[in-house]
């Protein structure tokens, strides 16, 4: 038995859930989200709470993981989801222009980053880049996208990071001299 897909999910005012056959429809204020279930999972609505059941040719290990979806998708219209990166190194720095964000990170040239849709960027003054949007799988791999540019190196830790991430540093050659 699932103890994740057992728990109800709790729709916040101004968010609507439909099921379509096999595709469950959530809407909200950002915007509308779509998932495909294959008809593994059924769903059950009492006023502002939606229950996750398991259709009865599905295995068990779907419950948990169509209902954490499904959370995440209401989650997403109804309060979005949003990572942050950072810019560690001597002359680098991002902005935004347009839609577009465009990066100086040690390159000869500037790289630019077109958004996946349904994503926004914004850089503030600190240099910090901003990535939100309402699909949490999106954001994610958008995010993983732009650290790719430039990872943090191991000897110096230049580079782009996930906010509050740790860089292990390397201590670098010695001497050698005794």
């Amino acid at each position: 038995m699932s103890r994740i897909g057992k728990k109800p999910i709790n729709l916040p005012s101004g968010v609507t859930i439909d099921k379509q056959q096999s595709v469950v429809s959530v809407k909200g204020p950002k915007g509308n989200l779509q998932l495909d279930t294959f008809n593994r999972i059924e769903l059950e609505s009492t006023g502002s709470v939606v229950s996750v059941k398991l259709s009865q040719d599905s295995q068990p290990a779907y419950w948990g993981l169509y209902r954490t979806l499904i959370d995440n998708m209401v989650i997403g219209v109804s309060e979005g989801f949003k990572k942050q990166l950072e810019l560690h190194g001597t002359g680098y720095r991002a902005s935004v222009s347009g839609k577009n964000l465009a990066l100086v990170v040690g390159f000869s040239h500037p790289v630019t980053v077109e958004p996946l849709p349904g994503i926004q960027f914004e850089v503030d003054k600190t240099g910090k880049i901003h990535i939100s949007g309402s699909d949490k799988a999106t954001v994610g791999q958008m995010a993983a996208s732009i650290r790719s540019i430039r990872p943090p190196e191991p000897y110096h830790g230049k580079g782009i990071r996930y906010a509050q991430e740790v860089i292990v540093t390397k201590q670098g050659k010695s001497s050698g001299k005794k």
